[in-house]
């Protein structure tokens, strides 16, 4: 079984990347287990941000590396929170606070005007030096809800309405396999997955 790093230190984002690869001969494992400490993240864009947090992982562990970088982007926003998703409400505050500096930023703006997508970049490198890096994306739309609804999920999915949501359930309420087959990350999970076992499968 092949090692590979997730350069994460969200537990939820462990847990999906996990489920996802469950068939794959490969282990992943999380980079605080190895004593990684997560570089600053200095990109403009997530693709920036998920080849340098790939990249600096790799380059400490020596080991293949895969990231992620995502996050929310709200159009009546102009994109924001976008890369800065995590850190919105101050690096270090909980999901809580995030969402209360998003619905306070949203306070006067009608629900059909809420439209919103959450964005993720995966990046798998074999090695810190790796010259073509294996890229997937995913893209979830739908709508910011006026207050937080559901149990699960983490980040803002309690506040997100998915576009395909006829029951009207937020991200939070959806059972995991609901959510990993609608999801940015879902979507990009599995079109990683196919290049990956392709990568591995010939090697």
């Amino acid at each position: 079984m092949q090692r590979i790093v997730l350069a994460t230190s969200n537990p939820g984002k462990l847990e999906e990347f996990a489920h996802m690869m469950q068939d794959l001969p490969i282990t992943i494992i999380s980079q605080d287990t190895l004593g990684v400490e997560p570089p600053e993240e200095t990109g403009l864009t997530f693709i920036e941000n998920a080849i340098l947090k790939a990249r600096y992982a790799a380059t400490i562990t020596k080991l293949p590396a895969l990231a992620d970088d995502s996050g929310l982007e709200v159009d009546a926003l102009e994109g924001a929170p976008g890369i800065y998703s995590a850190r919105y409400a101050g690096i270090g505050q909980p999901s809580s606070a995030h969402i209360r500096q998003l619905l306070h930023a949203l306070e006067d703006v009608p629900f059909e005007k809420r439209t919103a997508r959450f964005r993720s970049v995966l990046v798998f490198m074999r090695h810190a030096k790796d010259p073509a890096p294996i890229i997937a994306e995913g893209v979830w739309e739908g709508y910011i809800l006026e207050a937080p609804q559901g149990q699960g999920g983490f980040g803002y999915d309690p506040v997100f309405l998915p576009a395909t949501a006829h029951d009207g359930r937020s991200a939070a309420a959806l059972s995991p396999a609901e959510k990993n087959h609608q999801s940015h990350r879902g979507k990009a999970l599995a079109a990683l997955h196919t290049r990956l076992l392709a990568c591995f499968t010939s090697s």
